[in-house]
């Protein structure tokens, strides 16, 4: 099981589209349908959206029809609209890709999974369902080939430079700044992380791979990291651990369990966060006694820290400083409310055996960092 696609419901479909194409440089893709909903039909699975494609990353937007009145009646009003009468914009189909189709639809209906589309072939021939996810949240289920996962595996290697998976559909050979999914973080009420995580395991075969806790003086949070045995699908869920947590607050928005950030994988971080800046996208502040910590830190794999504390990354280690590096920063909200956000980030490798492999994890140092660089946002929208 792979990450196939994101799918975000937006008010404006075209307003986003630029966003993406602008400060993040995703391609806007010849194989968008149309941009909105139509009044009074009913899709029986090919919902109206745009795509755009980065590497292997592929993001999808759909928009409410266009009408001064979302509340007006419609027999057959369509997923996007009717999300957006309970929730802010968000990422809300994370979509998976699997070359055990049947196997994998049929243990998620027999676990209580709800089949939102039924089984029908989209543009390119192969067969995808849609099922329901945790609360409102959606998943998308496609059938690739064996030869899409080979590429797909190739391109996640270390210092490899293989064919990317967009290039067995799309044609495209643009170096990409980012390549492909890290990681997808769902946020949940407080008391449901245990279910949630139950779940996920259940229906998708999911298993727990880390838990952690993070406390800061303010508030914290309890994490869950569920990976895929037969894959790279990685999926952090977060609960509030206090009523004041920035997890509280994106429950609040959100009103409801959704899709905190995704995180995008690159292969140099320094570089593309520093496109990305000229770019007009904002990330949050990191302060420089952080980097000072890490000097102390005798460990570390880094002697010049200048370009990344330049960049206000997060960087993390394994203890000894000879299993990898994992460098992560974070954007500001890209909706109006501090809800959904994207995390960047670069798995570096090392030698181990012989062998060349990427760092793994998801640096909870990092995350500590990260908890406290929103409460200090948070604090200061306060002020």
């Amino acid at each position: 099981m792979y990450f196939h696609h994101l799918h975000f419901y937006v008010q404006d479909a075209d307003a986003w589209k630029e966003w993406f194409s602008q400060k993040l440089s995703f391609d806007l893709s010849s194989e968008n349908s149309p941009l909105a909903c139509q009044k009074g039909i009913r899709h029986s699975f090919v919902h109206p959206y745009q795509v755009l494609r980065q590497g292997n990353i592929e993001v999808r937007l759909s928009a409410p029809a266009r009408t001064s009145d979302l509340e007006q009646a419609d027999e057959f009003p369509c997923p996007a609209e009717l999300y957006l009468r309970q929730h802010p914009p968000g990422l809300v189909d994370i979509a998976l890709a699997t070359d055990k189709f049947d196997a994998v639809l049929s243990q998620a209906l027999a676990e209580g999974a709800m089949l939102l589309e039924p089984v029908a072939l989209n543009a390119t021939g192969q067969r995808q369902c849609q099922i329901s996810g945790w609360a409102h949240l959606r998943h998308t289920l496609v059938e690739v080939s064996s030869q899409w996962i080979e590429a797909k595996e190739r391109s996640q290697l270390p210092n490899s430079v293989p064919p990317l998976v967009s290039e067995l559909t799309s044609g495209s050979t643009s170096k990409p700044q980012l390549f492909d999914i890290d990681h997808v973080v769902i946020n949940v009420p407080q008391g449901e992380l245990h279910m949630a995580a139950t779940w996920y395991q259940n229906v998708l075969g999911m298993v727990l791979a880390q838990q952690f806790d993070i406390q800061t003086a303010r508030s914290g949070l309890h994490s869950q990291v569920l990976v895929h045995p037969d894959g790279s699908v990685q999926l952090p869920i977060n609960e509030p651990s206090s009523s004041n947590s920035q997890i509280q607050e994106f429950l609040q928005h959100n009103c409801g369990a959704g899709v905190q950030h995704v995180a995008l994988r690159s292969k140099n971080a320094v570089d593309a966060i520093a496109h990305f800046r000229s770019q007009g996208v904002e990330f949050l502040d990191v302060p420089s006694t952080y980097y000072d910590s890490l000097h102390q830190r005798r460990d570390c794999p880094i002697k010049d820290l200048s370009a990344i504390s330049r960049q206000q990354i997060l960087i993390d280690w394994p203890q000894g400083g000879e299993q990898g590096l994992l460098l992560q920063t974070f954007t500001q909200p890209i909706f109006p409310e501090p809800t959904f956000f994207f995390e960047i980030i670069e798995r570096r490798s090392y030698v181990e055996g012989g062998q060349l492999k990427a760092v793994k994890g998801f640096g909870e140092g990092n995350f500590q960092a990260l908890f406290e660089a929103i409460e200090r946002s948070q604090l200061q929208q306060d002020i």
